[in-house]
């Protein structure tokens, strides 16, 4: 009863705060305040310490990246299913604990605007899959998915939007967010899985822990909202909510490229003068680097930042790097401004592995499908085994190509 108390005092105080009528969850769905503990890359859990919140290091240019893990593997496909016993479905790979794959996904709404408190953001680097979509007034936001690795803490951590909803059906997810505008909690709250949505409860400071895996960071009074991804399973499981492996089969993997691509050495996406993002092909790793914006260009021309993550202090990477475009509406027009994001049925894409770009469709043929690519004839394009960063673009979005090998996108609003 106290717990139940607890959520509608919670959901009372969130949805207030918006200044519009009070909408409640279903009965039998309700949203679960909570907060976390992580376990570390080795998988034992291992509790955080202050200098994990804090990276000592001091950021350089050109910082260490992991090297390519696909080397060993052979040049054939792996998936669309009959995945072997310990691959990572959404990345190709083998995990050094199968026992993560027999659990649900976890997405994680990870922000870093603006650029002087979010930066660096912790855990991009362990996150499987991760999307970079519009959300409102010229910003995107992260939503970063954890499967084959745990991270010891993620965030920050920061509000929903639309597209969430079908993230979080598309890959069956257990979902940890900072709230919401109350339009969009209405649509998290009643939908078939809000029982694996995670609210932050009564503010804990951090270190999170297995009942409480979401916890406030507080440097400098920037009071980040963070949570560990294997606190957030654990949460789940012991209040007796699903947490069995479900069926993520669709995307293909092959350590070769495939035949026809074409040079693909830089990709820009532009989403407004204060929020842009370019990866630069590394030959001798295989990956494309994250470079974040580091000024607001208003005109004086574009300055970039890596993107490092706070747990290690490397530069983001990305095996696999896909832009897509996808129909963009207002839900709420401005100045209130929410944007629904039509991901589903098919439409056009970008594709980059291997210093090397491929025109190619996206799926996602029904509620639960995985998105997946597929050539002009209808064949899967091959993801790189490894991570993929995903770039979200509206229909009026852009694409120019300034030199060679450079593919510059520039997001239009709808």
């Amino acid at each position: 009863m106290f717990k139940r108390i607890l959520l509608v005092m919670v959901m009372i105080v969130l949805l207030a705060s918006c200044g519009q009528p009070t909408i409640q969850p279903t009965p039998t769905q309700a949203a679960i305040p909570s907060r976390t503990v992580a376990p570390s890359n080795t998988n034992t859990p291992v509790p955080p310490t202050a200098t994990t919140l804090v990276s000592t290091a001091t950021p350089v240019n050109t910082p260490t990246v992991v090297p390519s893990p696909t080397a060993t593997l052979l040049p054939i496909d792996i998936g669309p299913q009959g995945f072997a016993s310990g691959v990572n479905p959404l990345t190709g790979l083998t995990v050094a604990n199968p026992a993560l794959l027999d659990r649900r996904p976890i997405g994680i709404k990870v922000n870093i605007v603006p650029r002087s408190s979010t930066r660096p953001a912790w855990g991009l680097s362990f996150a499987d899959i991760v999307y970079d979509y519009y959300h409102n007034d010229g910003y995107s936001r992260l939503h970063a998915i954890f499967y084959g690795t745990d991270a010891e803490l993620v965030g920050p951590i920061r509000s929903g939007r639309l597209l969430d909803s079908d993230l979080i059906r598309m890959y069956q997810s257990i979902f940890a967010y900072g709230s919401a505008d109350q339009l969009i909690n209405n649509r998290l709250f009643n939908a078939e899985y809000s029982n694996r949505l995670i609210l932050e409860g009564n503010p804990t400071a951090c270190p999170p822990s297995t009942t409480t895996p979401l916890c406030r960071f507080d440097p400098a009074g920037n009071d980040h909202l963070l949570g560990s991804t294997a606190a957030l399973s654990q949460y789940i499981t012991a209040k007796g909510v699903d947490n069995s492996r479900p069926n993520l089969d669709g995307m293909i993997f092959n350590v070769l490229a495939p035949k026809g691509g074409t040079l693909a050495n830089q990709v820009f996406a532009r989403y407004s003068g204060d929020n842009y993002t370019r990866w630069d092909y590394d030959p001798t790793t295989g990956l494309y680097l994250r470079f974040q914006d580091n000024v607001y260009d208003q005109g004086q021309g574009e300055q970039y930042a890596p993107l490092l993550d706070r747990i290690n202090n490397l530069q983001i990477t990305a095996a696999n790097v896909v832009v897509i475009y996808v129909p963009h509406v207002y839900y709420v027009p401005p100045p209130n401004e929410i944007v629904e994001i039509l991901l589903s049925g098919s439409g056009k894409a970008y594709a980059f592995r291997d210093g090397q770009a491929y025109e190619v469709t996206w799926n996602r043929p029904t509620t639960n499908s995985v998105l997946f690519l597929t050539f002009p004839d209808g064949t899967r394009y091959p993801f790189k085994p490894g991570n993929t960063w995903i770039q979200v673009l509206s229909d009026p979005s852009t694409m120019t190509q300034p030199g060679d090998g450079i593919w510059r996108f520039l997001f239009a609003i709808p």
